[in-house]
């Protein structure tokens, strides 16, 4: 059945979604200009790129490379060193300019490196990308004059004579800058999922063998892929250079790189805009949530548990389920079971979270003082009164939320059996 939205040749709904997402970008900073809002965004729309070029590796062509951040960091040094080149009139080369230069040094090195490690698959593929990330990242130590050694090397992104005005020393205009990269990269690579090469790749994830069959050579376009993959994360690299303004060797080591597998994984691999999703979350769990408290690792590894077991498909896969509900009508038989779940999921997850701050504040902090303030509340972890809340809120929200899920499922099992008997009539 076709969608009322696409009239062939033009697709309005490719065109709608497009330009809302423009406007998101242009209209962000006057949504979120509090504090350190315009960082955050900033943050968010480089590893949107940093994870989107990933997904081109693990959701399009099912290579789990553990070392895509040395594609990113060394994109990263060699704009950094550009910009001080720049800077110093050595090489006239426009600030707008140097996320490009740090995307063609991403992709010099992963035609250096992708040749070696796109001789293999799986397991092994994984394996050697390990490798590759601690070898270049023992390196970093090895040769100061290019990674700056333990320091890093660090720049000044305002050189030159501003234009109209615009100097990129102010954050929102470096926000800007790399927003437009941002809708210009995401354009660049859903472009890459239709044509011949992207569909090619999804064989070569699907059935690599029944691919050698009809006469293309795997190796050759995985290798070609993680080319392409690793010029959009030096553009990143580049954008996170001008952004900070200091390249350190943790730009290109194996935490970085986990960290975007991370990303992606919550966001959703199997959908193009998975990784954007998971950019949000991960910035607002690795850089919102460190601020408030120093158990920010145990909610990161607690929420990625809870996504690889209820939803494994990422939150993509969450949002287009409900999509899809509300595409057939089917979304007003769950709603109901679906907000008590919600309500008594908080209501259990807000207990937890009281016991786990007044625990750390026991263990990290009792000597200066064992008051704390949570949810707006003041909270002292040594008296029982805390505690007994806690356990209150989890007792009630984790047995009423074992209840109200079983129900959810029964509705949300009926009204996928009812959407499938509807496509098998409309079919």
């Amino acid at each position: 059945m076709t969608s009322p939205l696409i009239y062939r040749p033009l697709n309005l709904a490719r065109w709608i979604i497009w330009t809302l997402f423009a406007l998101i970008l242009l209209l962000a900073p006057q949504l979120f200009s509090q504090g350190a809002s315009l960082s955050i965004l900033s943050q968010i729309a480089t590893i949107m790129i940093f994870g989107l070029s990933y997904n081109m590796l693990l959701g399009q062509g099912g290579m789990l490379s553990f070392g895509h951040a040395v594609y990113s960091g060394l994109g990263a040094f060699c704009a950094m060193h550009a910009m001080n080149l720049a800077s110093d009139g050595a090489w006239p080369v426009p600030l707008v300019l140097i996320p490009l230069v740090g995307g063609v040094a991403g992709m010099g090195f992963g035609m250096l490196f992708g040749y070696v490690t796109t001789k293999k698959s799986g397991t092994t593929f994984s394996m050697i990308t390990l490798g590759m990330v601690e070898l270049v990242f023992a390196c970093s130590l090895m040769f100061p004059a290019f990674f700056g050694g333990e320091g890093g090397v660090i720049g000044n992104r305002v050189y030159g004579k501003p234009f109209l005005g615009v100097n990129f020393g102010p954050q929102i205009q470096v926000y800007y800058l790399i927003a437009l990269w941002l809708f210009v990269s995401t354009i660049a690579m859903y472009a890459f999922t239709q044509t011949p090469l992207g569909r090619i790749l999804n064989a070569v994830r699907d059935n690599p063998e029944r691919l050698e069959f009809i006469g293309y050579d795997a190796q050759w376009v995985r290798y070609l892929t993680l080319i392409l993959s690793a010029f959009f994360a030096g553009i990143a690299g580049g954008l996170s250079a001008i952004n900070f303004e200091i390249v350190t060797a943790e730009n290109v080591s194996a935490l970085r790189s986990g960290s975007v597998l991370l990303f992606t994984f919550i966001g959703g691999s199997g959908f193009f805009f998975g990784p954007m999703i998971g950019a949000i979350m991960g910035v607002f769990l690795t850089v919102v949530v460190s601020e408030w408290t120093h158990a920010w690792q145990l909610y990161l590894g607690g929420f990625f548990i809870l996504i690889v077991m209820t939803a494994p498909g990422g939150i993509a896969s969450l949002i287009m389920l409900n999509l899809r509900l509300i595409k057939y009508g089917k979304f007003s038989r769950i709603w109901p079971d679906l907000i008590a779940v919600s309500v008594l999921g908080l209501l259990c997850l807000t207990g937890l979270v009281i016991a786990i701050e007044m625990l750390y504040k026991l263990t990290l902090d009792s000597i200066v003082s064992t008051q704390m303030r949570l949810f707006g509340l003041n909270i002292d972890a040594a008296a029982p009164s805390g505690w007994y809340v806690a356990v209150t809120f989890l007792a009630i929200g984790g047995f009423g939320f074992h209840h109200a899920r079983r129900a959810f499922s029964s509705s949300w099992r009926l009204a996928e059996m009812e959407i499938e008997e509807q496509m098998r009539r409309e079919s």
